[in-house]
């Protein structure tokens, strides 16, 4: 299992914009996305790459992961990118459309080869069918990959989906991801929701993304942190109810019973594990200073 840190909120950040990576330093996320990608005009990818590279080599965000979003493998930008992360060192490196396992060790390669320190991981994009049906291979392909990151907006694309509330076209592909990840031990980051101004919506989007079992979700404004820390955090209620869980658990051992309840609810070992989550989380949360 990869390390328990709070990912609740992961904003993308433009590269190309100076201002935005200074604001960045003083935003609650959780963790930051330097993006070299969509929000870069191909006139200025060479700018924006030393731009990123020397913010996340900075040691300037605080609490905050910092990682960097590369262009695309298909792109003429792909392999400079690469280097320049690697030798930047970020939390980590995230690649667009990833899949195959092939491509994972691909980068792995490349950042190796770059010379790119061991806590420099990989954070893979799932957004495109194949990927969805080769999500537990590209999960599985290597250790250095720790996180997926789902591309829900090119996901609709490629499915030819309407965008509508509840996003029932992509809850397929949106499971397939979540199975794989849970199935090789590696997070797992929720898509963007593309209506900054609409709050409800996100809010209903993030109870329905922490419900699935994401760990967090990816984030397009500032104005979206807010809602997406609170949501995916434990609430105090959980907190207590996981406190008893483990105490009553706890006890029963000690006194050699096998049967366990709280408020009248049977007790499994099932339930305790989910508790020791919560609690852990909690845990990281309140260690990262929020």
């Amino acid at each position: 299992m990869t390390e328990l840190r709070p990912r609740r909120s992961v904003l993308y950040m433009p590269g190309a914009n100076e201002r935005a990576l200074e604001k960045a330093k003083g935003l609650p996320a959780d963790a930051l996305i330097l993006d070299l990608e969509d929000a870069v005009a191909p006139d200025a990818k060479e700018a924006a790459r030393e731009r990123v590279c020397a913010a996340a080599s900075s040691g300037d965000y605080g609490r905050r992961e910092v990682t960097i979003r590369v262009n695309g493998l298909d792109t003429a930008w792909h392999d400079a990118d690469l280097r320049a992360a690697a030798q930047a060192g970020p939390a980590a490196v995230v690649v667009p459309k990833v899949n195959s396992a092939a491509e994972v060790h691909n980068i792995e390669r490349a950042l190796e080869l770059g010379g790119a320190p061991d806590h420099t991981k990989i954070w893979a994009m799932v957004e495109t069918p194949v990927a969805m049906l080769h999500a537990e291979e590209i999960a599985a392909a290597s250790e250095r990959l720790t996180v997926l990151v789902m591309g829900t907006n090119d996901l609709a694309k490629e499915l030819h989906a309407e965008f509508v509330p509840g996003r029932a076209p992509l809850l397929g592909g949106l499971s397939l991801a979540l199975l794989a990840a849970r199935a090789t031990g590696k997070v797992i980051l929720d898509g963007v929701y593309n209506d900054v101004k609409d709050l409800e919506g996100f809010e209903a989007e993030c109870l329905q993304g922490r419900q699935f079992g994401f760990d967090g979700k990816t984030l397009i404004h500032p104005g979206q942190v807010e809602v997406c820390n609170r949501v995916f955090a434990p609430s105090a209620e959980e907190i207590e109810r996981s406190e008893k869980i483990i105490a009553a658990f706890e006890a029963a051992q000690a006194e050699g019973r096998g049967v366990v309840t709280v408020d009248g609810r049977m007790i499994e070992n099932l339930h305790v594990d989910n508790a020791r989550r919560v609690l852990a989380l909690a845990d990281a949360i309140g260690k990262a200073g929020d």
